[in-house]
Formats: structure tokens, sequence, C-alpha cells
């Protein structure tokens, strides 16, 4: 009699840990389905937020796109005048050559290079009176032209002495150009200088080295055939 309540209770207990243990079994395998399953909602979260912000950052390049186009872009430049013992300012960095059909917005004033019209300045010597555009000249700066620009605080006697000189030299040009630092600059592809006058020494050494200088980047287009301002 004892031994048969012994026994009984005996697979009671055991009954009872199995259930345990099964119990036990259930709430491990509830907790990695819970476990998984944030796992995929934060993946899902991530992957989403990611496709989100390439989304909007595609939309702003988009954006930004058809706003440089409108407003004509950017120059393609990269870098900085570095100055020499002579006084000439050498871009130090990218100068862009990509052809366009509308305004650049230049990082300098006048331009030295950089995106520019498909339609070359004439520079064969040419005067202008008025104001160019810059995506003409600089491609005229790629032929190999020297550009002499003044504002009107140049002296006249100064502005007529080098309108002289460019008239007797191939491969330059002259315009008045107001949004400038200084009275009288002459640049070339990557070069500036800023002269006092137009008896500068500068004057004739600028044109000396740069008119069909080492610096063109295609030496010997032509300077005739293209924008007559």
């Amino acid at each position: 009699m004892g031994s048969a309540k012994n026994n009984s209770s005996a697979a009671r207990t055991a009954r009872i840990e199995e259930m345990r243990r099964a119990e036990r079994a259930r709430e491990r395998r509830n907790r990695i389905l819970v476990v998984a399953a944030s796992v995929v909602v934060v993946a899902a979260l991530v992957v989403g937020g990611v496709v989100v912000m390439n989304s909007r950052s595609a939309s702003t390049k988009t954006s930004d796109t058809a706003s440089d186009s409108k407003n004509g872009g950017t120059s393609g430049d990269s870098g900085h005048f570095v100055e020499g013992k002579d006084g000439v300012m050498t871009w130090s960095g990218t100068l862009s050559r990509t052809h366009v059909t509308t305004n650049v917005s230049y990082p300098m004033h006048p331009p030295v290079g950089g995106n520019h019209n498909p339609v070359w300045l004439n520079c064969n010597g040419d005067v202008y009176t008025e104001p160019v555009q810059d995506e003409n000249a600089v491609h005229a700066l790629e032929h190999g032209a020297v550009w002499v620009t003044y504002t009107a605080k140049a002296d006249k006697a100064d502005v007529d002495a080098l309108a002289a000189k460019v008239k007797q030299t191939p491969y330059s040009l002259m315009s008045p150009y107001e949004n400038q630092a200084a009275p009288l600059i002459l640049s070339a592809w990557g070069r500036q200088v800023t002269v006092k006058s137009a008896k500068d020494p500068e004057v004739a050494k600028f044109f000396a080295a740069y008119v069909q200088g080492p610096q063109t980047p295609e030496p010997g287009a032509s300077c005739t055939g293209g924008a007559m301002k």
C-alpha cells in the first residue's frame, strides 16, 4: 500500500517536472521568436529609412541639378590662386573645360578658366567698349588669348594705351569689367596679374609670357570667327 502511494507520487512528480521542462522550452522558443521578429522589424525600419534618405538625396540632387541648369551651374573649378614673386597669380587646382550654353558662376573675376560657351569671343586684337560674356571670353583664353580688363576707375590714358597694344597683338582682347578688384587686370588661362598702369613693366612681360603661352589648353586654335561680343 505504501509502496503504491510512493510510486504514484514519484510518477506525478516526474510528470510535473516534464511539464515544467516543456513549459520552459516553450518560453525559450517564444523568446527566440520575439527577438527574431524584433530584428526583422528593426531591419525593415533601417532599410526603409535608407530608401527614404536615398530618395530624398536623389530628389535634392535632381533639384540642385535643375537649379544649376537654370542658373547656369558652376564653373567646375576647384582650387585657389597662388601669387608668384613676379605678382602673377596662378590658379592652383582644377579648371574645367566643359562646354555649356548657360551662364556660369565663376570663383574669380575676371574668370581665368572653367566651363564656358562653345563659341569663343573674337580675340584677334579685338577691343570691346561694352562688357562681354564671361563664358565666351573664357573660351578665348582657352585658345591662348590674353584678356585685358578695366573698371571705370582706370585712367583714360592707360585704357587708350592698352587698347592700342591689344589692337597690335593677335590673340588678345580687351573689355570693361566692373566686377573686379583693381582698375587694371590682365588674364590668361589659369593666370592673372594686376598692373598699376599701361607703362607697368608687367604688361609687356605678361603678354610675352602668356599670349599663346605654355598654359594654353588649345594652342593655335582660332581667335576669329567666334562671337563679336
